[in-house]
């Protein structure tokens, strides 16, 4: 178990505005019945993008002890909500790329003789064009094209997943089980130019600056990413100026935080671009 935050929407206080839904980046609210309505907890970061977009303040943070995702127990909560919600949030989950969860979901259903009729019974595929290209979650790691020593030395992308901003990821995406993590300020791409062979390569990628963004912001998603699933390893690669090592112990406390035993690497990158450590 482990304590975090989540959004609560009071249905009593909600009008159905709909205000809220273009301010929530992961896209977990949505109307429902003239209500707002929260699909799923799996898109929900806590940190409250929306709240201020509610003028009846209907929504508010909680603090409460939660599972590691698991989409049965979802799936039981959001049955009895009707139909309607549970079509919702199985095309949620597939508009997100989830195809795991999507299937969880599905069976579940089968189990417990609910006849729901949806498209999103279909298999959830990557290259889904429905909702916001820049924050839906995808995992790329199925797309890889094979290597070829003789295409023009060409360079492989060795980006498993978007979004890679560690404000917009879904803090319990289904590429995070079993991750080794990569967290990389803003700069070190561009200065290392080996960065994909060297550092990202078989990783999941977060970026974030610690000089220009909040880090409290970066804190609270850390922790639930550690928290929620089973991290294998986390590198941190960073500049040598000394505002790069601002998120260094923020990622260190929420290591400790979790209560795992996880793997770390911090990884030092010059102006210059080459590698300090």
């Amino acid at each position: 178990m482990t304590k975090r935050k989540i959004i609560t929407i009071d249905e009593k206080k909600c009008n159905g505005c709909a205000l809220c839904i273009p301010n929530c980046p992961e896209g977990a609210i949505q109307i429902i019945d003239q209500k707002a309505r929260l699909i799923s907890d799996l898109f929900c970061d806590g940190l409250g993008a929306c709240i201020g977009h509610c003028p009846q303040g209907a929504i508010t943070i909680e603090d409460r002890q939660a599972q590691p995702y698991d989409e049965k127990k979802v799936m039981a909560n959001i049955i009895k909500q009707g139909p309607n919600v549970i079509k919702a949030h199985l095309r949620h989950l597939k508009e997100h790329g989830e195809s795991v969860y999507l299937k969880q979901a599905m069976d579940f259903l089968k189990e417990n003789k609910i006849n729901i009729i949806s498209d999103e019974a279909c298999p959830a595929e990557n290259n889904i064009t429905a909702g916001c290209p820049g924050s839906r979650p995808m995992d790329l790691r199925k797309q890889q094209p094979g290597r070829d020593a003789d295409r023009n030395s060409q360079v492989d992308s060795e980006l498993s997943q978007w979004p890679v901003q560690l404000r917009l990821v879904p803090a319990l995406a289904s590429y995070f089980q079993g991750a080794h993590l990569l967290i990389a300020a803003d700069c070190v791409p561009f200065a290392y130019a080996d960065f994909h062979q060297d550092l990202l390569k078989g990783k999941i990628l977060l970026v974030g600056c610690p000089k220009l963004d909040d880090i409290s912001l970066y804190e609270a998603k850390l922790g639930q990413i550690l928290a929620g699933n089973d991290i294998k390893s986390v590198t941190y690669a960073h500049m040598e100026v000394p505002c790069c090592f601002g998120l260094l112990p923020v990622i260190e406390e929420a290591i400790r935080a979790s209560g795992k035993h996880i793997p770390f690497k911090d990884t030092t990158i010059s102006i210059k671009g080459e590698k300090v450590k």
